[in-house]
């Protein structure tokens, strides 16, 4: 272990304080127009369309291309975007969107609620990750006119929950490019098409995605002519162009510890977790069932007792992260239970004990069991995490086999194909439980569907906890549900989340209205600018 690692992360906590403020340094200035904006692409997920696959590595792409109903302003809360208003009826089955008018898709064909009603009823509700828990009672999209969209389920769906989760699950996609094709398949998937301020031009695998600014966007012109996102997976590459002027933009904690330490004393960027508060996330361990010896709790237990995660942080991530307890970060003010749930606190001897009572005894070379991890390719801290996991399961007699794809090898090979014993990556909690975090326990989800229940694994109490809590519109009910289901999560143990973590931005000084919304990685940059 490089425990010299520790020096350079001890200049993380003064980051925020060594940077200008991305928020007040620049408001009085007048908007330059023109420019091109360069963005680090750090993994390739062969996908762009945010109906289809949610995603920070899509929307970081077709955020700014297509568009959702609703999106976040700077205080967090819901504002419109595709749709200018909405009302639920009292019994929560029916809820009516009003859709903005006069927008036009950027092949020049009018925007309208068939366009809704295509993609919530073939999209989000089939094939969407995420999106088809989220509609799992959604019967219907009425379309009495153009421009009203009404959903209706078969139980109450809170008009809150729908709105927190609408900016990442409430993307469009146009019914005339996609009706009659396998959605999944569609090529305008790698070209999408939107209503967005900026239009696609160009995609080279392994190079580069481009994107031209939409002189005809509804809201007026964006400030950038142009979007270039240039697919570095190097990181120490990515920070020398960042050092050199050729990227203006690192997202999701794109760049390496030590680099986002270093960058941070530099005045040329801002280095910060401004503008990610909507994308609190976990580190994750993942079980495949499937693999008999995994299938028993005590092993599953063993292996989260083997692993000594304070020491980790402490030694690896530093004021970057703190310790988990569970599906729902303590930064989920309205549905955090608390650490008062189920816990796997290092312990090697208990570790070593479980395995022998679940009969996993030494073999040649104090060999017990053998795995394959497979770490995603999204962050430095997953490559260590799943270093640290192999050195730690080897102390205990289970020899791990580290296997690195690029992000979509990891996709495929996790949620399609499930060739994997372990896998590791991120959980992203969006606002609300039922969103993006319930999912990873839900049974029922759809082979392929990314960061969801993969696990070969079904718990019906557990099913019934989260379908409840996701359609209870009493606020302090919803609420003890979701403790119920932390405390019934953590106790089997489908999944591991012990690391909390907010996302870093690294960005050039020059950038003028950044990092303003709770998930301004994944918004529009309709009001970005570059000054000189």
């Amino acid at each position: 272990m490089d425990l010299t690692r520790r020096a350079a992360l001890m200049t993380s906590a003064a980051i925020a304080a060594n940077v200008i403020d991305p928020f007040k340094a620049f408001a009085q200035q007048t908007p330059r127009k023109g420019g091109v904006f360069v963005v680090h692409y750090g993994a390739e997920q062969r996908q762009l369309n945010p109906s289809i696959q949610a995603s920070t590595g899509v929307y970081i792409v077709s955020g700014k291309i297509q568009e959702p109903l609703v999106d976040l302003d700077a205080a967090g809360n819901p504002v419109g975007v595709l749709a200018e208003s909405w009302e639920a009826a009292p019994d929560g089955k029916t809820i009516t969107f009003k859709l903005r008018r006069n927008v036009t898709w950027h092949d020049g064909k009018p925007f309208t609620s068939a366009d809704v009603q295509f993609t919530a009823m073939e999209m989000w509700k089939k094939v969407l990750n995420y999106g088809t828990t989220l509609q799992l009672f959604l019967t219907a999209v009425d379309t009495p006119d153009p421009h009203t969209a009404i959903f209706r389920y078969e139980r109450p769906m809170p008009l809150n929950l729908l709105l927190r989760a609408l900016p990442d699950l409430g993307y469009i996609s146009a019914k005339h490019i996609y009706e009659g094709s396998d959605v999944r398949q569609n090529p305008r998937n790698l070209a999408p098409l939107g209503t967005g301020p900026f239009k696609f031009v160009s995609y080279e695998r392994g190079q580069h995605i481009i994107a031209d600014r939409h002189d005809g966007y509804w809201k007026g012109p964006a400030n950038l002519d142009r979007i270039i996102w240039r697919v570095i997976t190097d990181r120490a590459a990515a920070a020398a162009q960042m050092e050199a002027g050729q990227l203006h933009y690192s997202p999701f904690s794109g760049l390496t510890i030590s680099d986002m330490a270093r960058l941070g004393k530099d005045r040329r960027f801002v280095v910060s977790t401004k503008g990610n508060e909507g994308n609190a996330r976990t580190n994750t361990l993942e079980f495949n069932f499937r693999r008999k010896e995994l299938a028993d709790i005590k092993v599953r237990q063993a292996i989260a007792h083997a692993i000594n995660v304070p020491f980790f942080i402490e030694n690896f991530l530093g004021d970057f992260a703190k310790l988990g307890t569970g599906p729902i970060p303590s930064v989920s003010t309205d549905f955090y239970p608390g650490a008062n749930t189920p816990q796997f606190p290092f312990d090697k001897a208990k570790a070593i004990r479980l395995l022998d009572e679940a009969g996993l005894r030494p073999g040649a070379g104090g060999t017990r069991l053998s795995l394959r991890l497979l770490p995603a390719p999204w962050g430095e801290d997953i490559s260590l995490w799943a270093t640290f996991i192999q050195q730690s399961l080897g102390e205990v007699g289970i020899r791990v086999e580290i296997v690195r794809t690029d992000g979509g090898g990891f996709l495929k090979s996790v949620y399609a194909d499930h060739a994997f014993d372990l896998a590791t990556g991120w959980h992203q909690y969006r606002n609300d439980p039922a969103v993006s975090t319930t999912v990873w326990y839900r049974s029922g989800q759809p082979v392929g569907a990314p960061w969801t229940n993969q696990w070969g694994v079904t718990d019906a109490t557990l099913d019934k906890i989260i379908d409840d809590a996701a359609t209870e519109v009493d606020a302090a009910k919803r609420k003890a549900l979701y403790g119920d289901f932390v405390r019934r999560a953590n106790g089997e143990l489908m999944l591991w989340m012990p690391i909390e973590q907010i996302f870093v931005t690294v960005i050039t000084a020059r950038a003028r209205n950044h990092s303003n919304t709770p998930r301004w990685g994944s918004s529009s940059w309709h009001d970005l600018w570059l000054a000189e």
